[in-house]
């Protein structure tokens, strides 16, 4: 089967042939039709043979967002049958599987699940992570109605997601953007939106909130110094959260809690974002559909910053 994979860490993805996976007992073999790019897979990647709880296998595929029909059923019991439609993210595995690939196999019990009617196989392909993350960050207890949001990186999947999902509870959300976004994000539901092309973030956020934001959601900074900077802009009491992994190691202010944030997938959330999307309550804009082959160049305009919505890439052809 057709991957996009890499030999080696720090090696360039490319266009392969591998074997097509057989599953095993409690898995399905899911055909998949459109996968989703996030920034972890340019992350992965280019990583070091320390990286992540689990060693990697190569040829490494690319990948963890998925959307597609089940193709075959392994062993054992099974929720799903062949032909359903489903979607999910695929548990860190040791294989080197991925999802930039035409067939993966995962575990019936792991973070995959039923595409809802109505719903196209292309928006579920970028629900997963962009989706369960923005609502997982939202069960941290201090992010309650009327406080204010600041979101560095808002024009992402991630940053999109949870515009939506923050401005439905009524949390005032502040989108700071890589360029003229304020209308977008005004359609989400942002508050106020800040291009950092256009002046300094922190002299618009403190112009806007003279005593600090009640909490910050950092999707962008990739150092401890950048994210200590952006801490200093939460008010005494609040929280600064990374999905970077950065804060454990940043010199943030004592008066602000640091998170770094870790996704926990499950399928009943995966659920539950499907109907809201199948719905129309949360947009899932998606920014360009690639085919397979041009994955590798999407990769790397990913990795440059600046992202408008999600990246799909489409495996099968209309």
């Amino acid at each position: 089967m057709r991957a996009i994979a890499v030999g080696a860490f720090r090696a360039d993805p490319a266009l392969v042939e591998i074997p097509k996976p057989e599953p095993e007992a409690g898995e399905v073999r899911v055909r998949i039709e459109y996968a989703a790019l996030n920034p972890r897979d340019w992350q992965a990647s280019r990583g070091t043979p320390d990286d992540g709880p689990a060693p990697c296998v190569f040829p490494l595929v690319v990948g963890v967002d998925f959307a597609g029909r089940v193709d075959m059923i392994g062993s054992g019991g099974n929720r799903f049958r062949v032909g359903d439609h489903v979607f999910g993210r695929i548990p860190a595995q040791e294989t080197g599987a991925g999802t930039y690939c035409d067939y993966v196999s995962v575990p019936q019990d792991s973070a995959i699940t039923h595409v809802p009617d109505g719903l196209p196989l292309r928006t579920a392909a970028a629900l997963p992570s962009a989706g369960m993350a923005a609502a997982q960050i939202l069960e941290i207890p201090v992010l309650h109605g009327h406080e204010s949001l600041l979101v560095i990186g808002a024009a992402g999947g991630v940053g999109s997601c949870l515009t939506q999902l923050a401005a439905a509870r009524d949390i005032h959300v502040i989108a700071a953007v890589r360029g003229d976004e304020h209308r977008r994000m005004a359609d989400l539901g942002a508050t106020a939106t800040i291009d950092t092309t256009d002046r300094p973030l922190e002299t618009a956020v403190r112009e806007s909130c003279p005593d600090g934001v009640d909490a910050l959601v950092d999707l962008v900074s990739t150092t401890p110094d950048a994210f200590a900077a952006r801490a200093a802009l939460v008010r005494g009491g609040g929280i600064a959260l990374t999905t970077r992994g950065v804060a454990a190691g940043a010199a943030r202010p004592t008066h602000v809690t640091g998170i770094d944030f870790r996704l926990e997938p499950t399928p009943v959330l995966l659920d539950v974002l499907a109907a809201g999307a199948a719905e129309g309550v949360l947009r899932v804009p998606i920014d360009i559909e690639l085919p397979l082959e041009k994955a590798p160049q999407a990769l790397d305009r990913n990795r440059t910053g600046g992202a408008r919505g999600k990246t799909v890439i489409a495996l099968i052809a209309p």
